[in-house]
């Protein structure tokens, strides 16, 4: 099962993709009536919907096959939400998240960080978060083989938390047995082939693939 979320963020940081991989799609807030304006369905629209006018509001809940409305005061973010209700419908799900980078920081960093909260931990191996330049994946702890995915040609091992015995290998800068103190990132590596492999024993790493914006 492939669910897509689709945040407020404006659609020209999105990835290029095709709806029709995705089994199911969730619209949150703003991300409802992209989703319908690019003529995608809309499976479910999550958020307090307080970025969108009335007229859009309307259009919105008419064409969603479900809609959960929340408070505009609230203790999740609209993301927060919209990802609880996908994993808690899909617990097995692999889940794209677009529309979350860009625009104000305290957002995609409130998006960024969303797999260490203790709910979503056991489904962070499960979450991606893309847009056109950035292609971002979690890992717990274990012995990992990283695919180059195309038109990325950069690599980055973004430690979230302190890390122990990290290894970076088969990449064009490597570690051997680290023990990384504080939340690192290890950037502009590179692949040396159409794989790379790492390692670690605790914590949690966010691998970044991406590109230059030409």
């Amino acid at each position: 099962m492939k669910i897509l979320l689709v945040a407020g963020g404006s659609p020209e940081e999105w990835p290029q993709l095709n709806s029709e991989d995705f089994d199911y799609i969730v619209g949150i807030d703003r991300g409802s009536l992209y989703t319908l304006e690019h003529g995608w369905s809309l499976d479910l629209a999550v958020g307090d919907f307080d970025s969108l006018t009335n007229d859009e509001q309307q259009t919105v809940q008419k064409q969603a096959k479900e809609l959960v409305q929340a408070q505009a005061e609230k203790d999740d973010t609209d993301t927060q939400l919209a990802l609880a209700l996908a994993v808690q419908k899909f617990p097995k799900s692999e889940i794209t998240i677009i529309g979350a980078t860009g625009g104000r920081l305290d957002h995609f960093l409130a998006n960024l960080w969303l797999p260490l909260e203790p709910r979503f931990q056991d489904f962070a191996h499960q979450i991606k978060v893309k847009d056109h330049q950035n292609s971002i994946a979690y890992y717990l702890p274990g012995d990992y083989v990283v695919k180059k995915e195309a038109r990325m040609d950069y690599l980055a091992y973004c430690c979230l938390t302190p890390v122990k015995n990290l290894t970076l290998a088969e990449s064009k800068y490597t570690l051997e047995h680290v023990d990384v103190a504080i939340p690192t990132s290890y950037a502009s590596n590179e692949f040396v082939g159409e794989t790379a492999e790492f390692s670690f024993d605790a914590g949690m790493i966010a691998v970044i693939q991406s590109r230059d914006n030409k």
